[in-house]
């Protein structure tokens, strides 16, 4: 593990760096505490800090300041080195930031012990984090795709809409829905079917942009969010994601599967200031007529296709054939 010593006097810091690497630390040293700060507050600075108290430029406590105001990314465990003795000075150290002090001159195992607890701490700050992240990911993303979960897509497409209204560009949305997917799960089983989703959902983030959205609908849904894309490009842009879903067959544990998609399209220029709600019924439309029209195909919603507030598209959907 790195481990910084800063100490403006050498024959100190020899010392220390040769007892901490005699136990295993990866030393990187400072002459001031300037030079200190500006190592430990790198993303990729090092997460444990031996600090003198007296040092020119910036001495220890201010380091801890320096540090604990500028690095946010992952916690530094820092310990202060001192000849100060008084409760008073000791507090001050403290609520500068530091983590622990030690009074020179320091007993080397001593010091060892201290370090070490401080890797314990860093670990289990470590495994907080990994906790927090992991929490943070199941609530936003679908557990068996890893692609955005539905309410996370609408809310994110939503705030495009805004965007994009506020801005007079235009958003295009495409629903996909894998053909005959009920017949995977029957004819191979419902894991397979989860493997066909899994390896639908890679090839459709591969065949986005990185600004663009993905997410699962739900079911065998798929609901995609190209960002500022025309309705001239919309079309051959879901073309050439229908095509990458339909060019090879999924391998699965069942051997190769074959599937397709059908895609509806909307492009929100097309349709003004109108609801999210609205869009999303219309798009289903356009995929309710790419059903009809023989699967494995993209149509386009029309702006005439249904007046506004028509309960058609919701009549149709539920009906249509998977």
């Amino acid at each position: 593990m790195n481990i910084l010593i800063a100490d403006d006097d050498r024959l100190s810091r020899k010392l220390l760096e040769k007892i901490l690497q005699r136990a295993g630390y990866d030393v990187i040293t400072a002459e001031n505490g300037r030079q200190a700060a500006e190592q430990l507050c790198r993303p990729d600075g090092p997460r444990l800090a031996l600090l003198d108290w007296m040092m020119p430029e910036l001495d220890g406590p201010g380091v801890c300041r320096e540090v604990r105001r500028l690095r946010n990314l992952s916690y530094v465990h820092m310990i202060l080195l001192t000849s100060k003795e008084s409760k008073q000075d000791v507090v001050q150290g403290l609520q500068s930031g530091a983590d622990d002090y030690l009074i020179k001159p320091c007993d080397p195992e001593e010091l060892k012990a201290r370090l070490r607890t401080g890797q314990r701490i860093l670990q289990l700050e470590d495994k907080l984090v990994e906790a927090r992240e992991d929490m943070r990911f199941n609530a936003t993303h679908d557990t068996l795709t890893g692609l955005f979960n539905r309410g996370v897509i609408l809310d994110l497409l939503g705030r495009e809409l805004v965007r994009i209204q506020r801005e007079q560009g235009c958003t295009s949305i495409l629903m996909g829905d894998v053909d005959y997917f009920k017949k995977v799960n029957d004819t191979y089983g419902h894991m397979v079917g989860d493997e066909v989703l899994e390896e639908i959902a890679r090839r459709l983030l591969a065949s986005v942009r990185s600004y663009d959205f993905v997410g699962r609908y739900g079911g065998e849904e798929f609901l995609i969010v190209l960002n500022s894309c025309n309705a001239s490009f919309a079309l051959a842009r879901a073309e050439e994601i229908r095509k990458s879903i339909a060019q090879d067959p999924v391998q699965t544990s069942r051997g190769l599967v074959a599937v397709t998609m059908s895609f509806g399209v909307l492009s929100s220029k097309d349709w003004e200031a109108r609801p999210l709600e609205h869009l999303l019924r219309e798009t289903d439309v356009a995929l309710y007529a790419a059903k009809a029209a023989g699967r494995n195909c993209c149509k386009v919603a029309k702006c005439d296709s249904f007046p506004q507030g028509s309960l058609a598209p919701q009549q149709a959907s539920p009906g249509r054939a998977r």
